[in-house]
């Protein structure tokens, strides 16, 4: 508990057996930091967590020191706050998106003709941002001192890339007032640059929300990290077919994993399970997104 929290041990006083330190001595200690915060510089320096130990890891073998990237270094900071101060839970649902995949490989050539590849993503950012439009409690952030949220009328969606150097997050700004050549074409551009270490810090902030698909790599499920101070992030591992009973008969059908990672102080349980049923709709049947 006090690993996941950033809790340094040495510094809680135990009330249990012989100064055994107990949960509740842990929560003790939070609170006690979390109401000094504000005369120490906020709550945030409170729950940092303890220094690592230094370990030379030599004495069993040989080893290869490798230092991280000035982005690398950054992004694991950036995740190492996210995670400690943004309570996470993650929602996980499907989505059938058979006839999607049918229309989409219909669309090649037209989309060749337009000389864009066209993807699943642009679908998906798509159906993101008519849910966003629907429940805009997904699209806001909580303001610096928890006391109001702050709803935001724009959508910008933010796609995480993998890069040598990294995981960088470009955002594609107005997302639902762009059609889907235009979406794949600028997928495909910022992707570039941000493998190039060509992205200018703008081109990365000002997200309402992220997307942060492994469906080329596989996996049924993952955990994703929000980036905050957006609310929460949606993370799309790899579409595989399904027997699904019609009523009938079991038919084969493409579903798509769909796992909801969001700050719980923001979103509850129940938005988060209409949220993705709204998308999986969105996704299943992509005609709703012209309603």
């Amino acid at each position: 508990m006090a690993r996941e929290l950033g809790v340094d041990l040495s510094q809680v006083p135990g009330s249990g057996l012989k100064g055994r330190i107990l949960k509740e001595d842990v929560q003790a200690h939070i609170k006690t930091r979390l109401n000094a915060a504000p005369a120490a510089g906020g709550a945030a320096a409170s729950v940092m967590p303890p220094v690592a130990e230094d370990i030379d890891f030599s004495q069993w073998g040989d080893v290869d020191v490798q230092p991280l990237g000035r982005l690398q270094e950054l992004a694991a900071k950036n995740f190492q706050r996210s995670w400690l101060q943004i309570p996470h839970v993650t929602h996980n649902d499907e989505a059938d998106i058979t006839e999607l995949e049918a229309f989409r490989k219909a669309s090649k050539a037209e989309a060749e003709a337009h000389d864009v590849r066209l993807t699943p993503l642009p679908f998906l950012l798509k159906a993101c941002a008519k849910a966003l439009q629907q429940m805009p409690e997904f699209c806001a952030s909580l303001s610096a001192d928890g006391r109001s949220r702050i709803f935001k009328k724009y959508i910008h969606i933010g796609v995480a890339v993998d890069t040598p150097n990294g995981l960088l997050v470009p955002v594609i700004r107005d997302v639902d007032k762009k059609g889907l050549f235009e979406l794949a074409e600028e997928c495909v551009t910022l992707a570039g640059l941000a493998r190039k270490k060509q992205l200018k810090p703008d081109q990365m902030k000002g997200g309402c929300f992220t997307l942060s698909s492994l469906g080329a790599l596989g996996g049924t499920s993952f955990t994703p990290i929000v980036n905050a101070p957006e609310v929460a992030i949606l993370g799309i591992a790899k579409a595989a077919m399904k027997p699904f009973w019609n009523g009938q008969s079991f038919e084969p059908r493409l579903m798509l994993p769909l796992s909801l990672s969001y700050d719980h102080r923001a979103v509850n349980g129940a938005q988060a399970a209409r949220f993705t049923a709204l998308l999986a709709s969105f996704l299943t049947d992509i005609r709703k997104l012209l309603l």
